[in-house]
C-alpha cells in the first residue's frame, strides 16, 4: 500500500513484476508492426475490391460485417485457451504464429478472387476471404494485448501500450501508403479483367511477407514468463488445468470488471464511428470530392480516389505513431480519462472536416485528427482495463473486451447502408460525418469511466521499480 512504502505487488506478497528494457518491450510488441500491415491493407482497399467485384455502396456495411462477427467468436476463444496454454514454442507465441501464417495466406488469395470465380461469384470469395483474414488478424493480434499486461508491471503499462501502439502506426503507414507507392513506381492503375489493378495485388503480396517476418521477431526475440515464475508475479498459474471451455467464458462475461461496462459505451461509439470511416471514405471522397456517380467503381478515377484515401490513412497512422510516444507524458500529466477524450474530440473534428473538403490533399489535414484520435484508441482503452482484471484472467477479459469493438461495427453493418441509402439518399459523405459526431460523444463518454489504475500507478511508484 502507498501508506506503507511498498508496491500493491509487494504488499500482497508477490514478487513485483520485473520492470523492462526498452529494447524487450520493442521486440516484444515487434509482431504488432506485421499484423497492421495487413489491417491497413485490408480497412483502406475492401470497399473498394468489394465493389470492383460488383458491390452497391449501400451493400458494403454487410459484407464488412463478416469481420467483426468473426472477432466477436474468435477473440474470446483465443484469449481463454492462450490463458491456458503452455508449449515449446510459449504461452502466447503459438497464437501469434499460427496466425501470422494463416493471414498472409489470406492476403495473397483476397486480390485473387476474381481468378476463383468459376466456382463461386468474385464477390462472394472477396467477402469469405474478408471474414477468414479478420479470423487470423485475430488469431495473431489478441494475445499480443494479453502479452503486454503478462510482462510488464502496471508503472510501465501506458509505456508498453504506446510502444505498441507506435509499431501499429509504422506498419498501418505502410500498409496503407503501399498501393500508391506502387502505383508511382509503374504498377498499374488500370483494372484487369477481375476488377483488380496490379499496385493493389502487389501490395497485398508484399504485406503478406511483411506481416510474417514481425511476428518472427516477436517469436524469436522476445520472452515468456514460464509458468512457475508467472505465479511469483501474478498470484495465479499460467496455465489453469480445468479446461471449462465456453461455459467458463459466459461466467467470466457475467463478472466483468465495473471499469470494463463503463468502457462499453466509449467503446460502441469509437468504434461505429470508425467502421463508417473505413467502409464509406473512398466512395465519399470519390463522390464528393472527386465528383464521380453512376458506375463508377472499375474507373480509372475510382482508384485514384482509392489511392488518396490510402494514403490519407498512412497519414493518420503516421501521426498516430508520433502521438503514441506522447500518451505516457500526456496520460501522466492530466490523467488517462481525459488524454483519451481529447483524443476523441480530435478524431471527431477530423472526420466533421471532411464534409468541407473541396481538394483532395486538404484530406490529409483532415487525417491529422483522426491520428490522435486513432493513437489513443489502440492504448488507452487497455491501459484504463488492464489494471482492473484479475492477473490469471488477462487473456480471457482481453478477448470479451473485444465485444465492446465488434457489437458497434456489427450494428453498424446492419444499420449503417440502410442509413446511407435512405438517410442519406445515396451520399456515403454523411456517414462520415456521423462518424465525426460519434467519436465526439465517446469523448464525452469516458469521463464517466472509473479508473482503478490511476490509484495503482501512485502504489507503484512509490518506491523506485526493481530491474531484473
Amino acid at each position: 500500500m502507498a501508506s506503507s512504502g511498498m508496491p500493491a505487488s509487494a504488499a500482497k506478497g508477490l514478487t513485483p513484476v520485473p520492470v523492462l528494457s526498452i529494447w524487450q518491450i520493442f521486440t516484444m510488441s515487434f509482431g504488432f508492426l506485421g499484423i497492421q500491415v495487413g489491417f491497413a491493407l485490408q480497412n483502406g482497399n475492401t470497399s473498394r475490391i468489394l465493389r470492383s467485384f460488383g458491390a452497391e455502396v449501400e451493400q458494403l456495411p454487410l459484407f464488412w460485417i463478416v469481420a467483426p462477427l468473426v472477432g466477436m467468436i474468435v477473440q474470446p476463444l483465443i484469449g481463454h485457451y492462450s490463458d491456458r496454454t503452455w508449449n515449446r514454442l510459449g504461452r502466447r507465441k503459438p497464437y501469434f504464429l499460427t496466425g501470422a501464417l494463416l493471414s498472409a495466406t489470406a492476403l495473397v488469395v483476397l486480390p485473387n478472387s476474381g481468378s476463383l470465380a468459376g466456382v463461386l461469384p468474385a464477390l462472394w470469395i472477396g467477402a469469405g476471404m474478408v471474414m477468414i483474414m479478420d479470423a487470423s488478424f485475430n488469431i495473431a493480434m489478441e494475445p499480443f494485448r494479453a502479452l503486454v499486461a503478462d510482462n510488464l508491471p502496471d508503472s510501465q503499462r501506458t509505456l508498453g501500450f504506446s510502444v505498441q501502439t507506435c509499431l501499429i502506426g509504422l506498419g498501418a503507414v505502410i500498409g496503407s501508403a503501399l498501393p500508391e507507392f506502387l502505383s508511382k513506381r509503374g504498377f498499374s492503375l488500370a483494372p484487369d479483367a477481375s476488377g483488380i489493378a496490379d499496385n493493389i495485388r502487389y501490395a497485398f503480396y508484399i504485406g503478406a511477407g511483411l506481416f510474417v517476418v514481425a511476428i518472427l521477431v516477436t517469436v524469436f526475440f522476445s520472452k515468456e514468463y514460464p509458468p512457475a515464475e508467472y505465479a511469483r508475479y501474478h498470484g495465479g498459474a499460467a496455465q489453469d488445468t480445468k479446461q471449462e471451455g465456453i461455459a467458463e467464458i459466459f461466467r467470466d462475461f457475467k463478472r466483468m470488471p465495473r471499469t470494463m461496462r463503463q468502457m462499453g459505451l466509449v467503446q460502441f461509439f469509437t468504434w461505429f464511428a470508425f467502421y463508417s470511416m473505413w467502409v464509406f471514405s473512398t466512395d465519399a471522397v470519390a463522390t464528393h470530392v472527386y465528383g464521380l456517380s453512376g458506375n463508377y467503381s472499375k474507373t480509372v478515377q475510382y482508384n485514384e480516389a482509392g489511392n488518396k484515401v490510402t494514403s490519407a490513412f498512412a497519414v493518420y497512422n503516421f501521426v498516430s505513431m508520433l502521438y503514441a510516444l506522447l500518451l505516457p507524458a500526456l496520460a501522466h500529466r492530466i490523467g488517462r480519462k481525459m488524454t483519451h477524450a481529447l483524443s476523441l474530440i480530435a478524431g471527431g473534428v477530423g472526420l466533421i472536416s471532411i464534409y468541407f473538403i473541396k481538394d483532395v490533399y486538404w484530406l490529409n489535414v483532415s487525417m491529422i485528427g483522426v491520428g490522435l484520435a486513432w493513437a489513443s484508441v489502440l492504448s488507452m482503452p487497455y491501459v484504463i482495463l488492464s489494471s482492473s482484471i484479475p492477473p490469471g484472467k488477462l487473456g480471457i477479459y482481453m478477448g470479451i473486451f473485444n465485444f465492446f469493438i465488434t457489437l458497434p461495427q456489427i450494428t453498424n453493418g446492419l444499420l449503417g447502408g440502410w442509413i446511407v441509402k435512405h438517410l442519406y439518399n445515396g451520399q456515403p459523405i454523411y456517414a462520415i460525418v456521423m462518424a465525426g459526431f460519434f467519436m465526439i460523444c465517446a469523448a464525452i463518454s469516458v469521463l464517466f469511466v472509473y479508473d482503478t489504475g490511476a490509484i495503482k500507478i501512485k502504489e507503484e511508484t512509490v518506491v523506485a521499480p526493481l530491474t531484473h
